[in-house]
């Protein structure tokens, strides 16, 4: 394959999708659970009322401080609606030429149903991609605790907006001489199966989820995935903590396995997250490797915020200088309510060097 045409799909990869998660930073800069803000418990998709108006009342710059307002997500009484738009315009260049583009990434319309006070369904549809997301969730377990049925993306990691975090989806593999596609929650993973989440604490999760894998196993009773996560949440004083750990054993389609911990911390405008995983049969079968993402980001004034995230991936331990390493900078400014625009310029750090740098802006409109 041509060289530039490697490096323009690769970095068209990158930038093609967002995933439609909550920010895991506002949690544990804020000490709250994914619950706080979304239907569903371990977070991402459409936001209950709570989550609908921090994005509307308090996380913009300027925009209205007010509870009673005439715009609702609501149709009745137990019906809640919800969608995500994103697009870019990306700026790349090589030794061969530069290139600017305008990209779709995704589109999505979200619903909920609430059947009763403790049973939701959930409903996503990705109309660019045409990706569907669709389950139950009954609180029938002691202390809040619940039972999660239908297609949904297993609760692995932190998990970050943005796929091309390695410990995420990567960027798909496309510069296949080291493997760069990270772990398996591309934007199009999802699982058929069940989920079930015991709080044992008000500041402790325990998930436990099987399923099969719609991308590569789709037959439950073979090589069914597992996959299980503890997190831990405490708030000490202003100061919003997270720590635990997760493994999942997939298909991919041969046996793979993972696991590995995160942490993270929160205080008043600044946090930080990490996390890293160890893998066999991940990026390629018969082969060890790690994955590992850091983020810091800091609240320059309401409404604007810095983040700097570090992606970095082995995709064979037992080979030297075959790691792939990102170095991602950027604003995230919330000028109105339910607006972002994302500057960002990624640096791409391998052996050997290809000019293969990237500036992004992103624009997401949500409801």
């Amino acid at each position: 394959m041509n060289k530039s045409i490697l490096i323009f799909s690769f970095l068209l990869s990158i930038f093609l999708f967002n995933t439609t998660f909550s920010l895991p930073r506002f949690a544990v800069r804020l000490g709250d659970k994914c619950i706080d803000c979304h239907y569903n418990p371990t977070g991402g998709i459409i936001r209950n009322e709570d989550g609908w108006n921090f994005g509307k009342n308090i996380m913009s710059a300027i925009s209205p401080r007010e509870q009673d307002f005439t715009m609702t997500p609501k149709i009745g009484d137990n019906i809640t609606f919800g969608l995500d738009y994103r697009t870019q315009f990306l700026y790349s260049s090589d030794t061969n030429r530069t290139r600017t583009d305008f990209q779709q990434m995704t589109g999505s319309i979200y619903t909920n149903v609430g059947l009763a006070k403790n049973i939701n369904l959930i409903g996503r549809y990705d109309f660019i991609n045409q990706i569907w997301e669709a389950y139950g969730v009954a609180h029938i377990l002691p202390n809040n605790g619940y039972i999660k049925a239908g297609s949904f993306v297993p609760n692995y990691g932190i998990r970050m907006d943005d796929h091309t975090a390695y410990t995420r989806g990567g960027d798909f593999g496309l510069l296949s001489r080291n493997g760069s596609q990270g772990l398996i929650y591309s934007p199009f993973y999802t699982e058929a199966g069940v989920e079930a989440g015991i709080y044992i604490s008000n500041w402790a999760l325990f998930t436990a989820s099987a399923g099969s894998n719609l991308l590569y196993n789709r037959t439950l009773s073979k090589d069914p995935s597992y996959t299980t996560r503890l997190e831990f949440y405490p708030k000490i004083g202003r100061m919003g903590l997270l720590f635990g750990g997760s493994y999942a054993a997939v298909k991919i389609p041969h046996k793979a396995d993972f696991y590995g911990g995160f942490m993270g911390f929160g205080y008043s405008r600044f946090s930080l997250l990490a996390e890293f995983d160890l893998g066999n049969n991940v990026v390629s079968n018969g082969t060890k490797s790690n994955f590992a993402m850091a983020e810091a980001a800091y609240v320059v004034l309401m409404g604007l915020e810095a983040v700097v995230r570090y992606d970095r991936l082995d995709p064979n331990t037992s080979v030297e200088k075959d790691e792939l390493q990102h170095i991602i900078v950027g604003l995230e400014w919330f000028p109105y309510s339910f607006i972002e625009i994302r500057p960002q310029y990624r640096f791409m750090i391998e052996e050997p060097s290809i000019k293969n740098d990237a500036a992004v802006i992103q624009f997401h409109f949500w409801y």
